[in-house]
């Protein structure tokens, strides 16, 4: 048997203090977070518009997508496997599909 620790997440180890809130993700406030939601939020409206374009697979895919479109930089940086299969899709339907690619290419611009 070993002594090992396993952690599946952040670990906090707080030696006192006052008023501690949460764990800051390199999200603090600013410009950038609204930018980040706006350009989120978009994302996943033209996904919504775009999905009457899509083949049953293509849809099933951007319906499990979806989930995973949050305004926060460290678990977009994580899901980059999921933005490209948006963005693939997006280039799949043509024209039709042009603005998605383009809100997944700002979201990438803000993740660099």
């Amino acid at each position: 048997m070993s002594d090992a620790s396993h952690y599946y997440g952040p670990v906090v180890n707080m030696h006192g203090g006052r008023e501690n809130i949460g764990i800051n993700y390199g999200t603090a406030g600013g410009g950038g977070d609204a930018e980040l939601r706006a350009v989120v939020e978009e994302l996943t409206r033209l996904l919504g518009e775009l999905r009457r374009h899509l083949t049953p697979e293509q849809d099933r895919t951007v319906e499990e997508a979806l989930p995973e479109l949050v305004p926060d930089l460290a678990a977009l940086r994580q899901r980059g496997l999921v933005l490209a299969s948006v963005a693939q899709i997006a280039a799949a339907v043509g024209e039709v599909g042009r603005p998605v690619a383009d809100a997944v290419g700002r979201l990438l611009g803000l993740l660099a």
